[in-house]
């Protein structure tokens, strides 16, 4: 049997094990690029929450990237190197973690305190509404 061909909308896949659970499922041409189409959106899910936690100190946005990139490099070849590159850096931030333990917990925690605060205040203040009310949405 030839290999499957994949449409040019996703990414190169990656190099699979022949007769495996992927393999079977990419020779399925409709459920093959909904496969795929469902990791590259499972692994981006992962990865807007590791942004999304950007604005909160300490290592909390590292976890989530590691883990959109490693699904991501389950199946598109692209992906490998930045998952190679953000597995090291949160070794490296671990390792600060291990090193300066306090300071690496209060600022954690710290963000945490912050981010709670800032979401109570958004609901108790109603801030969202009249945001919307200012810019005239």
């Amino acid at each position: 049997m030839s290999e499957p061909e994949y449409d040019d909308a996703l990414p190169e896949a990656s190099d699979v094990p022949k007769d495996g659970f992927r393999d079977r499922i990419r020779r399925k041409p409709g459920i093959g690029q909904a496969y795929r189409a469902g990791v590259f959106i499972v692994g981006l899910l992962f990865i807007a929450l590791g942004v999304a936690l950007v604005v909160l100190p300490g290592p909390l946005t590292i976890p989530p990237v590691i883990l959109g990139l490693y699904i991501w490099s389950t199946e598109f070849e692209f992906a490998d190197a930045l998952f190679d590159k953000f597995k090291e850096q949160g070794r490296e931030a671990w390792a600060h973690a291990k090193r300066k333990p306090v300071s690496s917990a209060i600022i954690t925690i710290g963000g945490l305190v912050a981010a709670g605060f800032a979401f109570w205040a958004f609901g108790h203040y109603d801030l969202i509404a009249k945001g919307k009310d200012a810019i005239g949405l």
